[in-house]
Order: C-alpha cells, then structure tokens, then sequence
C-alpha cells in the first residue's frame, strides 16, 4: 500500500535522513523522503497503521500533517 505523509518541521538535509531513517526502521517500510515537498512516500505493508507511521515522525521530532492513500498504476 502506498501513502503519502506531508510532514512539518523539516529544514535541512539532517532533517530528512532523520525522518526516512525513522520511517524505514519499521517492520514492512520502505520510505523515500523529499525534503523540497516535505513529504514522504511509503509503500507499506497493509499490516503497518498510519497511526505507526505517524508515530514513527513524531518519535524522530516532526509534526505530521496528513497521510493520503494513493491507489492505481501511478499513485492516483
């Protein structure tokens, strides 16, 4: 299943690792995080919560704004 998190509170490429290194750290999460967006893809597995995926941001310092499920071909 694929999301996408916006996330506030990143400023700098620290930042960034910070936050894909906390996403990636849980079980069944491969994320790639974009500093310029302040956002976040995750392919997860459907077993993986937004809840533990939020609470993995916030555990690493930044605020998550919003978490959208993208379905299809293209992430649509």
């Amino acid at each position: 299943m694929k999301r996408i998190m916006k996330i506030d509170g990143m400023t700098c490429g620290h930042c960034q690792a910070r936050v894909e290194k906390a996403l990636n750290a849980v079980d069944g999460v491969k994320a790639s995080v974009d500093l310029k967006s302040k956002s976040a893809a995750v392919v997860a597995d459907a077993s993986v919560s937004d809840d533990t995926l939020k609470k993995a941001v916030e555990d690493a310092g930044y605020s998550v704004v919003k978490i959208e499920e993208k379905k299809g071909l293209f992430g649509k």
